[in-house]
């Protein structure tokens, strides 16, 4: 029954984002009454923090498969870094979960926060420690570069996915490859 509540979230945020949750209508969506709800989880807030776990681990799962073969370093960053876009794109309401809402609206803030913070460094860790100790940077020059990317990515995501700049998605991934391959070189 618990699976149920957690898919019932999952739907709702993968939809319609945050704004749609509530004990209720997740109760509704899983068919089951909204009291039950409190015999498996903490509250509503428990609930979106296993769903950030699970689209974290779905994202994971989706960027490592889609760069299997390809050999460690600054190609597989790359790579990653387009498959991670890749996904938010395919679901805003993540993205909206993950980079808009405040995190005073989530009690677990502080955790979520740096869950979503780290998440693309975590995806690319095998990578940047490939690119140390081959000696394509230093260790305080990678973490620069880490961080760069992290706002980098977040940031495009943002006006693409709220504004459309640019408009055409093609031209939004072309750009993000050049801005990501900046980053790198």
């Amino acid at each position: 029954m618990r699976g149920y509540f957690i898919q019932a979230t999952r739907e709702m945020l993968k939809g319609e984002g945050l704004r749609s949750i509530s004990v209720r209508k997740i109760a509704d969506r899983a068919g089951y009454s909204y009291a039950t709800m409190y015999n498996y989880f903490k509250d509503v807030q428990e609930l979106i923090f296993l769903c950030v776990t699970d689209f974290q681990e779905e994202c994971r799962e989706m960027v490592e498969s889609g760069t299997a073969g390809l050999p460690p370093g600054k190609e597989r960053i790359t790579a990653k870094a387009s498959l991670f876009i890749g996904y938010f794109i395919e679901y805003p309401g993540i993205f909206e979960l993950f980079y808009l809402e405040k995190m005073t609206d989530i009690e677990l803030k502080q955790p979520v926060s740096s869950l979503i913070y780290t998440f693309l460094t975590r995806l690319c860790e095998t990578d940047w420690d490939y690119c140390v100790r081959e000696g394509m940077f230093d260790p305080a020059e990678a973490t620069a570069r880490q961080t760069e990317l992290n706002y980098l990515v977040s940031g495009m995501l943002l006006h693409y996915i709220n504004r459309r700049q640019p408009v055409a998605y093609e031209a939004f991934l072309a750009i993000s490859k050049a801005q990501v391959s900046r980053v790198l070189a």
